[in-house]
């Protein structure tokens, strides 16, 4: 054998990836001393008709792995040749892979429509910043790993002034009631209560019912990654109405997190159920669906619902806690989610609209789309846009992915950087530096048809997890 056998090769002349090498390591070890053509000329027969090599001694095991996986393709659901226009918003500003993971979801036979929001980066399956409305069908990794994350604002009756004359206080008070990162949370005396945990659907499904004291136990703490408790001074630069806000800058409270260990393990579950019940091309593997009236989808949007639910029990506990430690009266509190799975209405039709990473936005819709650690986030108002299915970005989205920001920005950068904002942070590695994450304010700019922004919130003291570990 003169000419080299690659992998590469293999697939180029017809052979399946997932057992090119496999028969790349035959090759290697029983065809050396064969002619390059009598090689390939073999292996082409094997691909054709793999059931007359199932007897062969050496090439026998490769010809039945060839039949079980092309029993297996003939169940293979095609996408679409072409993806269908989908709205894109500041795609300058969006990476290549989050574009393609787009068209292969936009190729999906069960997409009715999508959009892709500016801060949209590169996820599993459906891109973070992704919106997708499908007839029928949940697609577990289209909604995400933290089921129902979302974001959650308490405006406080306590003037800007106050802060500067209190921080220490407003410091120590974080730190006491808050808890983050996988694996921690509250026992014994210190052990939170919410109606939440008195839910029927605990009781609906053993996945359910295993995962209840997990739950409980991390009820009111937060995730790790980018999630984050920060106290900071909210400004109206006009009196809002409908939320009783007058003019003015106060204190308010500012959190980020979901459904912690208890929506992971959901979205792991019924993801592998998604994929043996729906096989797809590799390039869509981890977009597979079930049908939502099967029983494996109406127990995935049960759970799913359920944790939304448990996301919002744990920020209610967060900032119920916070507002009687500082002795604060709540002036307007809003909350949105953004890894979800919506029933709505497209072009006359229900539609199952998830928004990965992307805030729902209709008409008068209250939203929170936060910049970074140092970077102002911002109270919105939907417009109800219906090219982009009623959304908006999430946040100004990462423009380094973690492993990056850790290997390229140094403890010094990201200490002057602070300084330089007045932001006290606690925790948090240098995978969530504000470098790291993309310009708010060209985020704002590529959506100003999508929301109005309603107020501005500049972070004072940020407490996120120690670990740097990830969660969408």
């Amino acid at each position: 054998m003169k000419t080299p056998i690659t992998k590469d090769l293999l697939v180029e002349a017809g052979f399946p990836n997932k057992l090119a090498g496999p028969a790349l390591y035959l090759v290697y070890e029983h065809m050396t001393g064969m002619p390059y053509e009598e090689i390939m000329g073999l292996l082409k027969k094997l691909n054709e008709n793999p059931a007359a090599f199932v007897d062969e001694p050496i090439i026998g095991s490769l010809a039945t792995q060839m039949m079980a996986y092309q029993e297996q393709m003939k169940d293979v659901v095609e996408l679409r040749e072409t993806a269908p226009d989908y709205a894109v918003y500041g795609t300058e500003h969006i990476e290549e892979g989050a574009h393609r993971q787009m068209e292969v979801a936009m190729r999906l036979p069960i997409t009715a429509a999508g959009a892709l929001m500016p801060d949209a980066h590169q996820g599993y399956g459906l891109p973070i910043g992704g919106v997708l409305a499908t007839r029928n069908a949940i697609i577990p990794y289209g909604v995400g790993v933290d089921i129902g994350c979302r974001m959650a604002l308490s405006i406080y009756d306590i003037p800007e002034a106050d802060f500067a004359l209190h921080k220490a206080k407003y410091q120590r008070e974080l730190i006491a009631h808050t808890r983050f990162g996988a694996g921690h949370g509250f026992h014994g005396s210190d052990k939170a209560n919410h109606d939440v945990m008195d839910h029927h659907a605990f009781n609906l499904t053993p996945l359910l019912r295993h995962l209840k004291d997990k739950a409980w136990s991390q009820l009111g703490t937060s995730g790790g990654g980018n999630h984050f408790v920060e106290f900071g001074v909210i400004e109206f630069a006009e009196a809002d109405a409908v939320l009783g806000v007058p003019k003015g800058r106060y204190v308010a409270l500012l959190t980020h997190s979901g459904s912690r260990g208890f929506g992971a393990t959901i979205a792991g579950h019924y993801t592998k159920v998604a994929k043996a019940k729906t096989a797809l091309p590799a390039e869509a593997a981890n977009l597979a669906w079930l049908d939502l009236q099967s029983q494996e989808g109406q127990e995935y949007w049960i759970a799913m619902n359920l944790a939304g639910d448990y996301a919002s029990a744990c920020h209610e506990v967060i900032h119920r806690k916070m507002a009687h430690a500082i002795g604060a009266t709540v002036l307007a509190k809003v909350e949105n989610h953004h890894n979800f799975a919506w029933k709505e209405i497209w072009n006359g039709e229900e539609v199952i609209v998830h928004r990965k990473g992307a805030t729902p936005a209709g008409k008068g819709v209250m939203g929170i789309i936060p910049g970074s650690m140092t970077a102002p986030g911002f109270l919105v108002r939907g417009k109800g846009v219906d090219a982009s299915l009623q959304s908006a970005s999430h946040g100004a989205g990462r423009q380094m992915s973690r492993t990056f920001a850790i290997k390229n920005i140094s403890k010094q950068q990201m200490r002057d950087v602070l300084k330089e904002h007045d932001v006290t942070l606690i925790g948090a590695g240098k995978d969530e530096a504000p470098m790291a994450y993309k310009d708010i304010h060209a985020v704002m700019e590529a959506q100003r048809d999508l929301v109005d922004v309603v107020a501005t919130f500049h972070p004072k003291i940020v407490r996120m997890a120690d670990d740097g570990s990830r969660e969408d």
